[in-house]
Parts: C-alpha cells; sequence; structure tokens
C-alpha cells in the first residue's frame, strides 16, 4: 500500500473485503477504516465498499458508526457517498438475518456459486469510475447468489412452523474426539427461530424431536422422537 502501483493499492482492501466477508474483525475494520479515508478516491472507495463485505449482515455497531461518520465526512463527494449508503445496506443486510460468507454446514463447505458472485462483484471494482459509478451499477447484484440465511427456522414434516428448545453457542471441534463430546461451549437456550453468528453452531435442547440433518442452520426439519417421554417436563440432553 505504500510504493506499490495505483491499481495494486486499489485491490487491496477489495482483498481484505473477500478474505474476511460477514467476519467485522477489529484489526481488518480498522484498516480499512483508516484506507478509506486516503488520498486516491478510488482506494477510498474500494474500501468503504470492502467495509460493507466485512460486516455485511452482522448489524455490526462500530462500523455502522464508522459508516456514519464517513457519510459526513465525503457529503460533498457523490460517488463516496453512493459508496457509503451501499456499505450500510450490507452491514444490515435483511436486518441482520443474510450473511454473505460463502462457507456453510458449519463453515465446512464452500459454495462455489457465492465465490463466483463475490468475485464478480470485486472484478466489477477493479475498474470502480468505469462500471460501479457508471452505467454498470446493475453489478452489484452480482452479491444475490452469495447471500446465505444467518438464521435457524425449524419445521415439521408438514412444513409447518415448529418452535423448538435449541442451544446456541461457540463452535467447538470435536473431530478424531472419543465419546460424545460437547460441540458447543458457553451455550445460551433460546426458542427457534434464533439468529447464528459466524462462529456459532445450534444443536436441539431436548431429545423430544430428532433433525433430519446432521447441522442445525437455516431450514431445519424435525421429525418426532417416538421414545420420548414427557412426564411432565422435558427430558434434558445432558
Amino acid at each position: 500500500m505504500h510504493y506499490g502501483d495505483p491499481v495494486i493499492r486499489r485491490i487491496v482492501p477489495l482483498a481484505l473485503g473477500l478474505l474476511s466477508t460477514s467476519d467485522a474483525q477489529l484489526t481488518i475494520v480498522d484498516t480499512l477504516s483508516k484506507y478509506s479515508h486516503d488520498n486516491d478516491i478510488d482506494v477510498a472507495i474500494n474500501a468503504i465498499f470492502a467495509m460493507g463485505l466485512v460486516g455485511a449482515g452482522t448489524n455490526n455497531a462500530r462500523l455502522a458508526q464508522m459508516l456514519r461518520q464517513l457519510a459526513s465526512y465525503y457529503y460533498k463527494e457523490p460517488d463516496c457517498l453512493f459508496m457509503v449508503r451501499i456499505a450500510q445496506g450490507l452491514v444490515h443486510l435483511g436486518k441482520g438475518t443474510l450473511g454473505l460468507n460463502p462457507f456453510h454446514t458449519d463453515r465446512f463447505l464452500m459454495s462455489p456459486v457465492a465465490v463466483a458472485g463475490l468475485l464478480s462483484t470485486l472484478v466489477a471494482f477493479t475498474d470502480t469510475r468505469a462500471f460501479i459509478l457508471d452505467k454498470a451499477h446493475w453489478l452489484l447484484f452480482m452479491l444475490v447468489p452469495a447471500m446465505y440465511p444467518r438464521f435457524l427456522i425449524t419445521f415439521d414434516e408438514d412444513g409447518e412452523r415448529l418452535p423448538v428448545s435449541v442451544r446456541v453457542g461457540q463452535a467447538v471441534d470435536v473431530v478424531g474426539q472419543a465419546g460424545k463430546p460437547r460441540t458447543i461451549t458457553g451455550f445460551q437456550t433460546h426458542q427457534t427461530p434464533v439468529r447464528l453468528g459466524r462462529t456459532e453452531r445450534a444443536e436441539l435442547g431436548t431429545e423430544e424431536y430428532f433433525s433430519y440433518t446432521h447441522v442445525l442452520e437455516g431450514f431445519a426439519i424435525l421429525r418426532k422422537n417416538a421414545a420420548f417421554e414427557k412426564d411432565g417436563e422435558r427430558m434434558d440432553l445432558s
């Protein structure tokens, strides 16, 4: 960023946004905030958009405050102000129910369609004035294939909403461990639907229902456990 060509300097913020999509890490947010005040207006525009990518769907309060300050700072620059509004929309994507992270199924699988959508948009930002800020602003819609739900909604076998008790906590890597170790830590019990953070995982709070999938995220279908007996209170997994 100090000695590189102008073209390279414009791409660095986009690369940071791609590496940390929907994951508002403090160091990356601060770095992008610094680049958003760069002397090269193209670097600043790309850094502002990257701030939107990093905070996509997180409702991050610190990032939202930074973007409000940028809106005041660039109120006389229509191009920068336009990008600030786009970034603000991304931060509050779907009111926090959607994200742009291409990894799903407990961050184990990567969606090629989502990566293609992200890369197509970022390639357009390599020459922002010729594409996004000109007549090709519709290229921003290429982000749509990368949008993925950050919530968990449970249904019964008939497709009806089924509120159940779930535990939501930080995911723990239990690969190769003996027995049945806990897959989450520091959990809280909620009633579905619930919103899951990037590093969080959900598991059923009782044995009253079984899930058809081993990963509880997005839309999950449950079936009744015939062997479950209530006896006045739910049988806890612990």
